[in-house]
C-alpha cells in the first residue's frame, strides 16, 4: 500500500510507467462501459480511467464509488485523447487507466458538507465537520502558505544570528494587558496556572542573561473579548534584541518581511517602509495600527467650526475637544439618507454616541463652504 506518486505529480514524462496512487474522489462520472473518477490529494488532482478491457474486476468495484471515498489504484500513465486535455492542472495532459482498484475507506453519502467552493456551507456546519471543510484546495493552500511563511521566519532570523528558544506556558499571573487564561493546579488545590499572554517575563530574564537576539513563534492567550483581528489564542512572531536602538530594530523587521514575502509568495517588498509617528497616526487614521491603504482620512475641522451654531460643536471646542470629520467625495450622490443611518449605527457599535453629516460645497475643505463648487459630505464625529 504504497504510492508511487502523488495527484499532482504525473506529467507525460511518466507515459507508459505503471503507477500507484492513493487519495479522495473528487468527482465520479460514469460514461456506461467507461467510468472517470478525479482522484485527489493535496499535491493535486489526476483522472483515473477505468475501462472493462484493461480489469473488468476494476471497472466493477469503481461502479460502487462515491464522493470523498478513499482508494488506491494501480495503473499505466497514459496521454489523454487530443481534445479532452484540461490546461487548468499540471497533470491535465495525463490520465491513469487503472488495472486495481481498492477501496480503503467508503464515504457515507449524502455529505454532511459539500466540498465545493460554489456550494459552501454555513459557518457553523464548516466547523463541525472541519475535517471535511479543510479538505478544500483553498484551506489547505492557506495551511500550505502558512508553513512557508513561518519557516521564512526560522531561516531569516536564525541567518541574523537570533536563537528560538521555547519558554513555559504554564507560568504565574501577570497585571499587565488583557486578562489570563486559568488552569487549576491538581497538585495545589485552590491554585492556578495562568497561560502567557505573551512571553514578557521569559523575555526580560533572556535579555538579562546574555541572549541577546531571540525569538519565538509562540501561542499566546487572552481572555479578551473577540475583535476582528483577535482571537482567544493566536500565533505571534516575538523578536527580543539587546543593545540596539529602535532604527535596528525597524530594520531587521523590514528585511524580514521582505524575506518572508519574497519566499512564500515570490514577491519582491520595498523598504524601507512608511513611517509615521504615534500622533500622525492617531491624527490620520484615529488607530496606532494603521492600514495606508485606507484612503478615508481623519480631518480635523475644529477650527473651521467655531462659533457656529450648533451647540454640540461649541459645548466640544469649548471644553477643549476635537471634531474630526471623514470626507466623502460627491457623497450627496452616492450616499442616501437610508446609507447614512446605517452608518451611523456602526458608529454606534464602537461607542460613538452618533454621527452627524454634513453637506459642504466647494474645493476649500476642510473649511465651510465658500463656492457651489462640487459637493462633499462630511462626517463628523
Amino acid at each position: 500500500m504504497k504510492r508511487t506518486h502523488t495527484c499532482g505529480q504525473l506529467t507525460e514524462k511518466q507515459k507508459g510507467k505503471k503507477v500507484t496512487l492513493q487519495g479522495w474522489v473528487a468527482k465520479r462520472r460514469d460514461h456506461g462501459k467507461l467510468i472517470f473518477i478525479d482522484l485527489r490529494d493535496r499535491y493535486g488532482v489526476t483522472q483515473v480511467v477505468f475501462n472493462p478491457k484493461d480489469s473488468r474486476e476494476a471497472h466493477k468495484e469503481a461502479s460502487k464509488l462515491g464522493k470523498e471515498f478513499v482508494v488506491q489504484v494501480e495503473g499505466r500513465v497514459a496521454k489523454r485523447p487530443k481534445g479532452t486535455e484540461n490546461k487548468a492542472i499540471k497533470t491535465g495532459k495525463v490520465e491513469v487507466n487503472a488495472t486495481k482498484l481498492e477501496i480503503l475507506n467508503p464515504a457515507e453519502t449524502p455529505l454532511p458538507i459539500e466540498i465545493d467552493k460554489h456550494l459552501l456551507a454555513g459557518e457553523d456546519q464548516r466547523l463541525k465537520y472541519r475535517f471535511l471543510d479543510l479538505r478544500r484546495p483553498e484551506l489547505q493552500r492557506n495551511l500550505v502558505l502558512r508553513h512557508k511563511a513561518v519557516k521564512a521566519f526560522r531561516d531569516f532570523f536564525d541567518k541574523e544570528g537570533f536563537l528560538e528558544i521555547e519558554t513555559p506556558f504554564l507560568a504565574k499571573s501577570t497585571p499587565e494587558g488583557a486578562r489570563d487564561f486559568l488552569v487549576p493546579s491538581r497538585s495545589h488545590p485552590g491554585k492556578f496556572y495562568a497561560l502567557p499572554q505573551s512571553p514578557q517575563l521569559f523575555k526580560q530574564i533572556l535579555m538579562v542573561s546574555g541572549f541577546d537576539r531571540y525569538f519565538q513563534i509562540v501561542r499566546c492567550f487572552r481572555d479578551e473579548d473577540l475583535r476582528a483581528d483577535r482571537q482567544l489564542e493566536f500565533t505571534q512572531v516575538d523578536v527580543e534584541m539587546s543593545f540596539v536602538d529602535m532604527d535596528d530594530v525597524l530594520d531587521v523587521m523590514e528585511r524580514s518581511m521582505q524575506f518572508v514575502f519574497k519566499q512564500t509568495l515570490g514577491v519582491e517588498v520595498k523598504a524601507p517602509f512608511p513611517r509615521f509617528s504615534f500622533e500622525e497616526a492617531m491624527n490620520i487614521y484615529g488607530s496606532d495600527k494603521p492600514d495606508n491603504r485606507f484612503g478615508l482620512h481623519l480631518i480635523d475641522v475644529t477650527k473651521e467650526l467655531q462659533g457656529t451654531s450648533f451647540e454640540i460643536f461649541n459645548k466640544v471646542i469649548e471644553n477643549k475637544g476635537v471634531i474630526k470629520a471623514l470626507r466623502v467625495e460627491k457623497g450627496r450622490k452616492t450616499l442616501t439618507k437610508r446609507d447614512v443611518d446605517k452608518l451611523t449605527e456602526i458608529a454606534k457599535l464602537y461607542k460613538a454616541k452618533g454621527l452627524m453629516s454634513i453637506w459642504v460645497k466647494g474645493k476649500s475643505i476642510p473649511c465651510l463652504p465658500k463656492s457651489r463648487q462640487r459637493a462633499t459630505t462630511l462626517f463628523c464625529l
